[in-house]
């Protein structure tokens, strides 16, 4: 298992279990007692948990995984949510895509099937595209983010006014019928709501994780939502409480 392999699961088990201990991380990952262990300190270091006698508990209440924790978590329920997305996309349209590893998937069947134009503020979308020949590629200025490969602020949001796309892709960390789309950084959340703002439709891709979840900047209400595509072990109860807002719910398996 790589390196950031195992940190992905330190960080969703110690999150979902509330602590773990480096004897149970050991064979969960089936690596050595002292792998943990260096594991552990690293993720101490940069603040992702707390480490404890023999284990670590979570940090904070709602942290944000840096992109590339995130990137291993639930792989083939944002490929199937990416697939679904991609379909709703005719050739030759033009696509926004803020950051995220769903969206992140979005781009790469985008690119394979092309031609598209795509609109992005997130630099890891940007270099895998950017020598794409069927891409064509505008990337938004801007402040960035190291926790999720983003440009944000107002550069971001002047140069999204200057244009217009056919769908806008949103990655969220939260979506809710009550709360609506929410991120947990305010430039990002921003950012995110010109895209939305400035595009013809605007789809949430989130798998189960992000439904009923509340962060803390708000990005958009529900109802300014067109489509949400999620997996099938979403919440049916906030899935139907959102289509009565008006939000076509796609559910993927």
């Amino acid at each position: 298992m790589l390196r950031n392999d195992r940190h992905a699961r330190i960080l969703d088990h110690v999150a979902a279990q509330g602590s773990a201990d480096v004897t149970q991380l050991s064979r969960l990952l089936g690596v050595s007692p002292a792998t943990v262990r260096r594991d552990l300190r690293h993720l101490s270091e940069q603040r992702l948990l707390d480490r404890t006698h023999g284990g670590a508990l979570p940090s904070g209440l709602s942290i944000e995984l840096p992109l590339q924790h995130r990137a291993a978590q639930r792989s083939p329920q944002k490929q199937a949510i990416a697939r679904a997305a991609a379909a709703l996309v005719p050739e030759g349209a033009v696509v926004g895509l803020s950051g995220g590893t769903t969206t992140t998937e979005v781009a790469r069947i985008l690119a394979d099937r092309g031609p598209v134009t795509i609109v992005t503020n997130a630099v890891n979308i940007a270099a895998n595209l950017v020598l794409r020949p069927t891409v064509t590629l505008i990337v938004i200025g801007g402040t960035a983010r190291s926790q999720s490969y983003e440009l944000v602020g107002p550069i971001a949001e002047k140069t999204l006014a200057d244009h217009h796309t056919d769908i806008a892709f949103l990655g969220v960390d939260g979506i809710s019928a009550a709360h609506g789309c929410t991120t947990h950084d305010q430039l990002e959340a921003a950012t995110d709501r010109a895209f939305a703002g400035h595009g013809s439709r605007t789809v949430v891709v989130a798998d189960h994780s992000k439904i009923g979840r509340t962060t803390f900047a708000k990005i958009c209400p529900t109802a300014d939502v067109h489509t949400l595509i999620t997996d099938s072990e979403a919440p049916q109860a906030e899935l139907a409480a959102m289509e009565d807002l008006g939000v076509r719910v796609t559910v993927v398996s």
